[in-house]
C-alpha cells in the first residue's frame, strides 16, 4: 500500500516537473556581484527550471536542518530517558532477584484425610475430584 501511495505522488510530481523543465528552457544569469551588474564576477549561466529545482532543494535541506537543530533538546532529553529507563529495568531485575532469594520455601500443608461435609476431602456431592 505505501509503494502504491509513493507512486501515486511522485509519478504526477514528476510529470509536472518534466513539463516544467521542458517550458522553461531559456538560460539565465545568475550573479553573485551585488556591486558590478554590467560584468559581474561571480555568475552562473544556467537554464530556468535547473535554478529553481536547486533553490527548491536547497531549501529543503536549509529546513531540515533547521528542524533538526530545533529538535536537539528533544533528542537529549530521549537519550536520557531511554538511559534512567535502561538503569530501573536494571535495578528491578536485581531486586526481584534478591526477593526470590530472600523468601523461603512455601511450606506445604497436610492434607488432611478426614470426611469433610460431603463425603471425602477434596470431592463435591458427586464425588467428582475438585
Amino acid at each position: 500500500m505505501r509503494k502504491f501511495l509513493t507512486a501515486l505522488i511522485l509519478i504526477p510530481l514528476g510529470l509536472v516537473l518534466v513539463a516544467f523543465a521542458v517550458a522553461n528552457r531559456h538560460f539565465v544569469t545568475v550573479s553573485f556581484d551585488p556591486f558590478i551588474s554590467d560584468d559581474p564576477s561571480f555568475s552562473v549561466t544556467m537554464p530556468l527550471f535547473l535554478l529553481l529545482i536547486l533553490v527548491a532543494a536547497l531549501g529543503v535541506v536549509a529546513g531540515g536542518c533547521a528542524v533538526w537543530f530545533g529538535q536537539r533538546h528533544w533528542r537529549r532529553a530521549a537519550r536520557r530517558h531511554e538511559a534512567d529507563a535502561r538503569a530501573a529495568r536494571g535495578e528491578l531485575a536485581d531486586l526481584r532477584a534478591q526477593a526470590a532469594a530472600a523468601r523461603p520455601e512455601p511450606q506445604r500443608l497436610p492434607v488432611s484425610s478426614g470426611i469433610g461435609l460431603y463425603g471425602p476431602v477434596g470431592r463435591d456431592k458427586q464425588r467428582a475430584t475438585l
